[in-house]
């Protein structure tokens, strides 16, 4: 990956974390990783927590970012997702758990709530 398209993407992360906070979330954790994969956001509102994966485009050239996250991709953070949990020391005390996708164009921050 080139060094434009890695600040692209951190650009857009940043610019979706911004709009979580301006929400009233609090970010627990950016670009989480381990050996299955990596969240790129974990946000929390009150007892509701929201993993979130950011698609970041820097035109719809090659279509809406939030299409960028297929079957495939929804299925592994789901998996990522356990695996957080469980990394946990302790329980989460959350009563809904939420999938979002964040779509970052120029001029624009698009989170779709619940995507999947």
């Amino acid at each position: 990956m080139t060094a434009a398209r890695l600040r692209l993407g951190a650009a857009g992360e940043e610019r979706a974390a911004a709009w979580y906070v301006a929400q009233g979330y609090t970010i627990v954790a950016r670009n989480w990783r381990c050996r299955e994969g990596e969240i790129d956001l974990i946000c929390a509102r009150g007892r509701t927590l929201v993993f979130c994966e950011v698609k970041t485009r820097s035109s719809l050239a090659y279509g809406h970012p939030a299409e960028a996250v297929t079957p495939t991709k929804q299925r592994r953070l789901r998996t990522l997702a356990r695996v957080w949990l469980a990394d946990q020391d302790g329980p989460v005390r959350a009563d809904a758990i939420r999938f979002d996708v964040a779509a970052v164009l120029p001029g624009s921050v698009d989170v779709i709530e619940a995507a999947f």
